[in-house]
């Protein structure tokens, strides 16, 4: 399958500055994708745009991987109501170290460079920088922005001209990529394209060069109708000290039925023959859950390794016989008599007493497989807590 037909099979499609698509089935291009260390993980929303990059990859395109040292100083506005938190220096360059492991390990064995914006804006003077980017950058364009008109209209809550300048800085990181490692494509998510734009406007103005942008949706829970990778605890992160190996494990395993064939696609390398066969068993027996069960061992292969997705895929099929395993999360609790709500909330299996008690009149918690039906309970070592059908922690 050519690449412009798979990116479209799978999902990736958007808006685009091609004019011509099948460009990418015919030439080599050199490509840059970047992620700002707001944190020192990236999650399932960035996992959907890594996975196309795989396939950029895959197909011949040479990949530059940006890690956002600059830009993580300020904060990318788009999306966001109010302003951001800065960042320190010290909080910056250990998120930077994340977000570059985990590029290593989801593009293992791949050929790719990582970059560090903070490289060529760390002695980048004021003045120079207004002469050299800012000049060529229309306000009233600016202005004209979604995110911009949201933050500044009726009801807004205002912007700072630091994160009113973001696009400048994005806009220069094109340019500089484009004078020094020869990329005239930025690959992106949906709510990115309007920071993209600015560098294909600025290679234009200042080296007279044609640069692209090819953006890919933002993945949607069919179910909820809500950003995918969402949930009641917040977001899936891809690092093990955020979302253990066996919650992203679980968070895959639960995927909806009627976005599960999209998962697939997007989220593993799975070629077409093999997720049809997968999509065929799972339409025969949807309790089966087979479509679920493969995205699942898939997406942890990639994020986490092959050794850790079969421990993952080892203690579900462990604690579904009611025993628990060397993965199962654990929660100190003391052993005796405790109430119920209390329990859930300091396991982590509900996020307030309101949501705890909600979870136990209707019958969702057991004790070692079986239904709690008193308010307090006694708990030991070893014992097994759970809430509705996949959500475990072993007592210690």
């Amino acid at each position: 399958m050519k690449l412009s037909q798979e990116l479209a099979w799978r999902g990736f499609t958007n808006q685009t500055t091609l004019k011509d698509i099948t460009v990418l089935d015919s030439e080599k291009i050199t490509f840059y994708w970047g992620v700002d260390p707001s944190s020192n993980s990236m999650t399932v929303g960035n996992l959907a745009i890594a996975m196309m990059v795989l396939h950029f990859i895959s197909h011949g395109h040479k990949a530059v991987l940006l890690v956002g040292g600059a830009t993580g100083l300020i904060g990318d506005p788009d999306g966001k109501d109010e302003e951001r938190d800065l960042k320190t220096v010290e909080e910056v360059a250990k998120n930077k170290a994340g977000i570059a492991l985990q590029y290593q390990q989801i593009f293992a064995g791949q050929p790719f460079t990582i970059v560090d914006n903070y490289d060529w804006f760390k002695d980048f003077g004021y003045l120079q920088f207004l002469r050299d980017v800012g000049k060529h950058f229309s306000m009233t364009q600016l202005l004209q922005r979604d995110f911009i008109q949201s933050r500044i209209g009726q009801g807004g809550k205002g912007i700072s001209y630091a994160e009113f300048s973001y696009s400048l800085i994005q806009g220069y990181d094109f340019l500089h990529l484009f004078r020094t490692k020869g990329v005239t494509l930025q690959v992106c998510g949906a709510d990115q394209w309007g920071n993209s734009i600015s560098g294909v406007d600025l290679i234009r103005k200042v080296e007279g060069g044609e640069a692209h942008i090819w953006s890919a949706p933002l993945v949607v829970n069919k179910a909820t109708g809500k950003k995918f990778g969402k949930t009641e605890n917040g977001a899936i992160w891809l690092d093990s000290s955020k979302t253990s190996v066996f919650d992203f494990y679980q968070f895959w395993l639960n995927a909806d039925d009627q976005g599960v064939l999209d998962y697939l696609k997007i989220y593993t390398l799975l070629t077409k023959d093999q997720i049809d066969s997968l999509m065929g068993e799972f339409t025969q027996n949807p309790a089966g859950r087979a479509a679920q069960k493969a995205l699942a061992y898939e997406v942890t292969k990639i994020v986490h390794g092959e050794a850790e997705a079969k421990k993952a895929k080892e203690a579900t099929a462990t604690l579904f016989s009611g025993e628990a395993s060397d993965l199962t999360p654990i929660v100190q609790m003391p052993e005796g008599e405790h109430e119920v709500i209390e329990v859930l909330v300091k396991a982590g299996l509900a996020t307030s007493n309101s949501e705890a008690r909600r979870l136990f009149d209707q019958g969702g918690v057991k004790l070692n497989q079986q239904k709690v039906g008193s308010p307090r309970v006694t708990l030991k070592s070893g014992d097994l807590l759970q809430v509705g059908k996949r959500r475990f922690v072993k007592i210690s």
